[in-house]
């Protein structure tokens, strides 16, 4: 387990050597020429308030999504749980949309962002609860219902971007799920949220451990599982909140990735959890050295000058593709 743990550990420092120098201006020479204490200004700055910042964010995004996913699924019970799909990231973009749009919040402030985002969060998941609240918990009614949710949200966030489309159509790449942008302010926001929420999470591993085996066996040993779930969702909702009010909705990143946590780290969740984190970071900071790879690639092809992939769009694409490979192979199981 140790070794797999340095792999994993290894592997986030190798996605974000790439990602600090996957886009233009920044060659791994002179990156680490910079690091060495040489370079001009323009490379410094480059390096360390652009590059290395946007890098942070990805690295802490993609933790709180992953770890924030496998608790759904296990509180849940329930293999196709996630944020995208369980009405949390949905509710989250909206709250932070609507916010915009009326002018309680703006791109500018990330604490007034994540704030709305919570709320938004907290009210998507709570609207998934009403709904599923007399099926027991039943993990395909739960399934359903969290796509419905997640639907409609994504209507009326729609409808808010309309009301108001030049003023709110500089967010719509952020919808996607973008690391554009990204400076020191909102990575000196997420670490201690993400730090916070995510102990939170990890000391709800024994808990979430036992409504993985279901409510029975949870009542026969002890545990009150309203409660319990009603904690772990709360912990959830707030990682969501937080990586999606810096990097907007990355799309199936808390739906997939614990899945290969938990085939890589076991199912005991002291470490699926913080596994979950390595492999959450060092997917999306990969995929968004992928992403500007790629962005460098098309624009000298199309000769479209400055073109930039969302990484959202990417991990949305592949998502896609392996979201098939998890539905045929448990089609019918719980979690």
């Amino acid at each position: 387990m140790k070794r797999r743990f340095a792999l994993a550990a290894a592997l986030v420092a190798l996605c974000a050597a790439v990602e600090l120098v996957a886009g233009r201006g920044m060659s791994p020479a002179t990156a680490w020429e910079v690091l060495n204490g040489g370079g001009d200004a323009t490379e410094r700055h480059i390096l360390f308030q652009l590059r290395l910042p946007r890098t942070l964010v990805a690295l802490g995004a993609g933790a709180c999504l992953a770890v924030a996913g496998l608790v759904l699924q296990s509180a849940l019970r329930n293999p196709l749980a996630g944020p995208e799909v369980t009405g949390v990231t949905p509710g989250a973009v909206l709250g932070a949309v609507t916010a915009t749009a009326l002018g309680l919040a703006g791109w500018d402030s990330p604490l007034a962002v994540v704030v709305a985002a919570c709320a938004g969060g907290c009210a998507g998941a709570a609207l998934l609860w009403l709904l599923t609240g007399r099926g027991g918990g039943d993990p395909a009614q739960t399934a359903v219902h969290g796509v419905l949710v997640s639907a409609v949200l994504g209507g009326v966030t729609a409808m808010v971007l309309l009301v108001k489309p030049g003023e709110l159509g500089s967010v719509v790449q952020w919808l996607v799920g973008t690391t554009e942008g990204r400076v020191w302010q909102h990575w000196h926001l997420l670490w201690p949220w993400a730090l916070v929420w995510g102990a939170a999470a990890w000391l709800l591993a024994g808990p979430l451990t036992l409504l993985r085996c279901g409510d029975d066996m949870a009542l026969a040993a002890g545990l009150r599982a309203g409660r319990a779930r009603t904690l772990a969702l709360l912990c959830a909702v707030a990682l969501t909140a937080g990586a999606v009010a810096s990097v907007g909705a990355l799309g199936f990143v808390g739906l997939l990735v614990p899945h290969l946590a938990v085939a890589l780290f076991g199912a005991d969740l002291r470490t699926a959890l913080p596994g979950a984190a390595l492999v959450g970071a060092a997917v999306v900071c990969g995929a968004d050295a992928a992403a500007q790879l790629s962005s460098r690639l098309l624009a000298a092809v199309l000769d479209a000058g400055r073109f930039a992939l969302p990484v959202g769009a990417l991990t949305a694409c592949l998502g896609a593709l392996m979201l098939l490979v998890v539905v045929r192979r448990t089609p019918n199981r719980a979690f």
